[in-house]
């Protein structure tokens, strides 16, 4: 082969292969970008159980603000517990699940944090549908099921985190769905005390006072009548004796 032919195969052959690149380092970075949760050795009815959730920024312009987290069936808001997440980021509970949020993170920078679950279902696998928000307001949306994400074999598409569970343990089982309180003996019915025995002894008092006062009334009035009596028989003897 002339030295002319093999020079332009050669450029042919670097363009081919700097083409193949650019479509490979375009096409990888939307494929690489995913949303998982992680609980190593997780069993279904595990008690106090950590979840490690992480989120992939897919933006190129803005950063990550916050994560919802949709519970599946058997979870409620009450059963999560925030560990630990990034600097100044909050958790806060909603009526379908959960959000972790705070000021903005770097452009590409991923988000991961941590959450205690107070028991696992009674369940194969669970799904955390989660929405993921940017500060210039898009929201990545990573909430499809398996068999809804694409299946082109090369992880395009928005699968929602799952997290697959290993077989109860042997006597596992379902604890109650919010703690209780100590069941409480009723206690006897208390002794009437001195204050509320003192409306009684002042209405026997009363009522001794009563009767004094009507007994004291026909004797008064007893003792007029016989001194009236005794003074007038003394005056009619004194007077008979005077005449005398």
């Amino acid at each position: 082969m002339h030295r002319p032919t093999l020079v332009r195969s050669s450029r042919r052959l670097g363009v081919l292969t700097a083409a193949a690149f650019a479509v490979a380092v375009a096409t990888a970075g939307p494929a690489a970008a995913h949303a998982e949760v992680e609980a190593e050795g997780a069993r279904a009815l595990d008690q106090n159980v950590e979840l490690t959730f992480s989120a992939e920024s897919e933006s190129a312009s803005a950063g990550i603000t916050k994560l919802e987290v949709i519970l599946p069936e058997g979870l409620v808001p009450a059963d999560i517990t925030y560990k630990e997440g990034p600097d100044g980021w909050k958790f806060a509970p909603t009526d379908r699940g959960f959000t972790v949020s705070g000021a903005k993170l770097a452009v590409g920078e991923d988000v991961e944090y941590a959450v205690t679950v107070r028991q696992l279902p009674d369940a194969k696998s669970l799904v955390f549908k989660t929405l993921q928000s940017y500060s210039d307001g898009k929201v990545d949306r990573w909430i499809e099921l398996e068999e809804e994400s694409g299946g082109d074999g090369h992880g395009h598409g928005h699968p929602a985190p799952r997290l697959d569970l290993k077989a109860a343990a042997p006597g596992a089982e379902v604890v109650s769905p919010t703690p209780s309180e100590e069941p409480t003996t009723a206690s006897p019915t208390p002794e009437p005390s001195a204050e509320s025995s003192a409306p009684s002894a002042e209405a026997a008092a009363d009522s001794t006072d009563d009767d004094g006062g009507s007994l004291a009334v026909p004797l008064g009035i007893g003792a007029v009548v016989l001194l009236v009596l005794g003074g007038g028989a003394w005056w009619l003897q004194s007077r008979r004796g005077g005449t005398a």
